[in-house]
């Protein structure tokens, strides 16, 4: 089966592919980079009680 890379759009084969659904190591870094540096982003509001368990969890880490 041949899909699109969804950096480059080339086709390549799914299953004989390690980068899968990449059609290389060098589009998979840069989408890896793309989000890294937020240029892809889900959109979202934070529920107040999801960010208090975040910073309760990045007080532990600090904490440790």
């Amino acid at each position: 089966m041949k899909v699109k890379c969804p950096t480059c759009r080339k086709r390549n084969e799914w299953n004989s592919n390690p980068y899968r659904p990449f059609c290389s190591e060098r589009c998979k870094m840069l989408d890896l980079g793309a989000w890294a540096t937020e240029k892809y982003k889900i959109e979202g509001k934070i529920d107040s009680d999801d960010s208090h368990d975040f910073q309760s969890q990045e007080k532990e880490i600090d904490d440790a």
